[in-house]
């Protein structure tokens, strides 16, 4: 006995008619999605877009947006058109008196022009780095290298006891370095926004260096403030000398024969006023001409009655 399909889904209540016809139906809404899914997609804003067709890559870069390509031949990748960074870690650089340090943590954020992203993609195909949201980040590779190469070479022209106090130019130079070599390689490619050093720390010898040499220019400081305290004393002392031997010039130009004689015979006078003392005159005055009473000098004291 022969049964039909209908009779083997069910028969009486019409649910197995039923899911007959409903059954096209979701297969056509599957097949539909699938060729939804196969012949279109969308590129995220501040993507662009690369295709491939058959192996040949269009060099005309896809902006943000929805758009179809052909199911199963084109396959498309996403890239990042906006800031990109990526970390440097554990770097152990030559600085330019030979000391390595210890561990160095640099982080660089550059970024690729759009319109030059499809060329990136065919010339670094190898260098590409996938990134968290599934797009790619283009050329990552290269500028890597190009930004470990370029923090080595800063690095070696500062010297390790320096290096810890020219962080700001340190991240200026890697930049404008690495900068160059990507133009060098891709003109008009690459942007380099930043770098940001984000550890820097030495060898424990080096370290011991830096703290013997602070303590020794604060004792440096320290001699150079008495050395100063030192000159301004001895300034106020040939100020004070100065002040002193202009002071006697003046008294030894005002000090005339003229004006000793008159205060000789003013001391004279007092003396003879005390009814008379004995008066010393030394050899050296003997120039001046001393108006003395000598009969007043030598006058004996009258009698008491």
């Amino acid at each position: 006995m022969a049964f039909s399909l209908r009779d083997k889904l069910g028969s009486g209540d019409g649910s197995g008619g039923r899911a007959l016809r409903v059954l096209p139906a979701v297969l056509l809404a599957i097949g539909a999605l699938i060729l939804v899914f196969a012949t279109s997609y969308t590129v995220e804003t501040g993507n662009v877009a690369v295709k491939q067709t058959l192996g040949t890559v269009d060099l005309e870069e896809v902006g943000p947006g929805f758009h179809m390509r052909l199911p199963f031949v084109t396959s498309v990748r996403e890239f990042s058109a906006k800031e990109n960074a990526f970390d440097l870690t554990d770097l152990t650089p030559k600085a330019a008196d030979n000391l390595s340090l210890r561990e160095l943590d640099v982080t660089i954020f550059y970024s690729a022009a759009a319109s030059r992203i499809a060329d990136l993609s065919v010339k670094y195909a190898a260098t590409e780095e996938r990134g968290p949201g599934g797009f790619f980040y283009p050329a990552y590779g290269v500028v890597w290298r190009e930004g470990r190469g370029a923090v080595y070479e800063v690095v070696a022209k500062v010297d390790s006891l320096q290096l810890h106090k020219q962080r700001d130019s340190l991240q200026a130079d890697v930049q404008t370095l690495l900068q160059q070599r990507l133009d060098a390689k891709d003109p008009g490619a690459f942007s380099v926004q930043r770098v940001v050093v984000r550890a820097l720390n030495t060898d424990p010898s080096i370290e011991a260096s830096i703290q013997l040499a602070v303590q020794n220019q604060k004792k440096l400081e320290a001699k150079k403030i008495e050395v100063e305290i030192a000159a301004k004393e001895a300034e106020i002392e040939v100020a004070r000398a100065q002040g002193i031997a202009k002071a006697n010039q003046i008294i030894n130009a005002s000090l005339t024969a003229e004006y000793l004689q008159h205060e000789i015979n003013l001391a004279l006078s007092e003396f003879a006023k005390n009814g008379g003392q004995t008066v010393v005159i030394p050899a050296n005055m003997q120039g001046f001409q001393l108006l003395l009473n000598q009969n007043r000098l030598h006058k004996e004291p009258p009698a008491s009655n």
